[in-house]
């Protein structure tokens, strides 16, 4: 069968580990069940992946991808979710297990034609949400939707912003509180995407670093470096950053006196569970939403995929048919 493959990382280059290979089919062990992927994603966990961040060298190669909806064996339609741990161990929370790990860090990843995962970790695929839709839900809209209910403290409608519209988690996050009643507002560079991020229902889309007409009770943070002390800045005292990435660089000056001074909250949020999937899916068709897809390709343009992600020019998720 057909995968894509982490064979080498290089942080200047990290394109230069990626490969497109025919590999043995997998056999799934006692407890595991295997998937027919016809749909699966890019996210920029496989690019830090190709980075030589989260995926040791000692695990090469790696078949690539956490994202991904397909067949049982018995035809059933799924989606996968690519959170491998023990809930019982998190206090209820698989997230929060010690040794939790994500697809493509320890297992083979999704993107490939065939995947084998625990029989917890598929979830049933709504009838009404198609295939390439429902590949993009296990990652970036999940994670958007645990910031913004789990982990956002918010009880009822609130003003949100949205750092870095374009990008998978971002547009899911855009559209999501927007669904769940907030204000939105959200910063790109990219004056198309701030044209589009408000056909996505945000209120106000500026340049990063504008100052906003209020502050707002929370931040999704995903860039990092880049757009931090904008975040900081933007919040009202008591206001709460909620933080899943750090596309632009991990390690921004921490502005420690607004913190205190303020009394902000910096939130960290990792994927979500498997209760919160399935929360999230029934509220998605509830709502009518639909993720923003920029481009589907066969599996054997990947590398193409790749390049738009690692560019950054894209709107939205990089869709693969298997």
């Amino acid at each position: 069968m057909l995968a894509v493959r982490c064979l080498s990382q290089s942080s200047a280059d990290p394109l230069s580990g990626l490969s497109l290979d025919e590999v043995d089919e997998p056999n799934p062990p006692l407890g595991w069940i295997r998937v027919k992927v016809l749909t699966c994603a890019l996210n920029h966990h496989d690019l830090w992946s190709l980075k030589g961040v989260g995926l040791d060298p000692s695990r090469l190669p790696m078949t690539l991808g956490c994202d991904g909806a397909g067949l049982l064996d018995d035809g059933s339609e799924v989606i996968i979710h690519s959170v491998i741990g023990d809930p019982a161990a998190g206090g209820g929370d698989e997230t929060l297990d010690p040794k939790r790990t994500l697809l493509s860090e320890l297992h083979q990843g999704t993107l490939a034609e065939q995947v084998i995962v625990p029989a917890r970790n598929v979830v049933p695929k709504p009838p009404a949400m198609s295939f390439e839709d429902a590949a993009c839900m296990p990652s970036a809209w999940l994670t958007a939707y645990r910031m913004l209910t789990t982990r956002s403290g918010l009880t009822g409608p609130g003003t949100v912003l949205v750092q870095g519209a374009g990008g998978g988690v971002a547009t899911a996050a855009i559209q999501l509180a927007s669904a769940l009643g907030h204000t939105v507002f959200c910063t790109s560079r990219d004056a198309d995407k701030r044209t589009r991020a408000l056909s996505l229902g945000a209120d106000l889309a500026v340049p990063p670093g504008e100052r906003l007409p209020a502050k707002v009770d929370l931040v999704i943070e995903t860039v990092g470096a880049a757009t931090w002390d904008h975040s900081l800045r933007s919040l009202r005292a008591g206001g709460r950053i909620v933080v899943s990435g750090a596309t632009s660089g991990p390690n921004p000056p921490a502005d420690l006196n607004r913190v205190f001074f303020l009394q902000l909250c910096v939130i960290g949020s990792t994927m979500g569970t498997r209760d919160e999937l399935i929360e999230m899916l029934d509220f998605v068709v509830a709502s009518g939403l639909k993720p923003v897809i920029d481009q589907v390709r066969p599996l054997t343009e990947a590398r193409t995929a790749f390049e738009r992600l690692q560019s950054g020019l894209g709107f939205g998720k990089q869709v693969f048919t298997a």
